[in-house]
């Protein structure tokens, strides 16, 4: 049976594999834009967690969190709350996001943004620089070990920060041979969507001190926050618990130990 992952992987597959612009040219015109915002700059060598607040409409697993969000107004809250970075959602299918969520939220706020979305190709890394982003996600799960090292060195080439999401010490081994400093662990697995803390404490532990460290998906409230912080993580991302939230400024403010 196929699972969400799966289904969602077909679908950017597919999509990439239509695509029929030049890639060489797509470099040459990152070339003629601004520099980043430094995404993990932001979040290295802190003394209180990190917070990377996303801009999140819905989900596969549980459908829509906050259908109708004004990014603009999301982000300005995100801020004023004291997260680092920000993440925004630009899956259209199943996430409910796009492009102008991304670009109308960075536009809103100082905050380096990273784009979150299932990256299948080169093109979708340089579009990541193209529409805006100041980081790019690689989900070691959805690549082959050489696919990862190629999107990895790329993103670096085009001024890209990268955040290189694991489960396992396998994962992590791919992760460090591509060269990656910004290790995220999903505590939800991208099978069966169940949430696990203890991988995510036990992977704090392998992961180089060297990384920035990101746990991902499942931070609920200010113990868990206090529990990755305390296991060796530099920051959390968090998205349910924000955009549900009646007041996400003071829900950051919390999480932020």
């Amino acid at each position: 049976m196929a699972t969400y992952l799966d289904k969602i992987l077909d679908s950017h597959r597919h999509a990439a594999r239509r695509n029929t612009r030049s890639l060489g040219s797509l470099i040459r015109d990152v070339a003629e834009l601004p520099p980043c915002r430094g995404f993990r700059a932001a979040l290295s060598g802190r003394s209180q967690l990190g917070v990377v607040s996303e801009v999140k409409r819905r989900s596969p697993s549980k459908g829509d969190l906050n259908r109708y969000l004004d990014p603009a107004a999301l982000a300005a809250q995100y801020e004023a709350g004291g997260a680092s970075c920000m993440s925004v959602l630009t899956d259209v299918d199943f996430f409910g996001g796009s492009v102008a969520d991304l670009q109308t939220a960075r536009a809103a706020c100082s905050l380096p943004v990273i784009r979150k979305d299932f990256t299948v190709s080169a093109f979708d890394v340089v579009d990541t620089r193209l529409m805006g982003a100041d980081c790019v996600l690689l989900i070691a799960a959805a690549l082959d070990p050489a696919e990862l090292a190629e999107y990895h060195a790329l993103a670096v080439e085009i001024g890209l920060d990268v955040l290189v999401e694991i489960h396992d010490e396998t994962e992590l081994e791919h992760a460090l041979a591509a060269n990656a400093n910004l290790i995220g662990v999903n505590q939800r697995d991208l099978v069966t969507f169940q949430v696990d803390h203890d991988r995510a404490v036990r992977m704090a532990g392998v992961i180089p001190n060297t990384s920035v460290k990101v746990a991902e998906s499942g931070v609920r409230g200010r113990d868990d926050a206090l529990s990755l912080w305390a296991a060796g993580y530099d920051a959390v991302l968090v998205g349910e618990t924000l955009v549900t939230a009646a007041d996400p400024a003071a829900q950051i403010a919390d999480l932020i130990v």
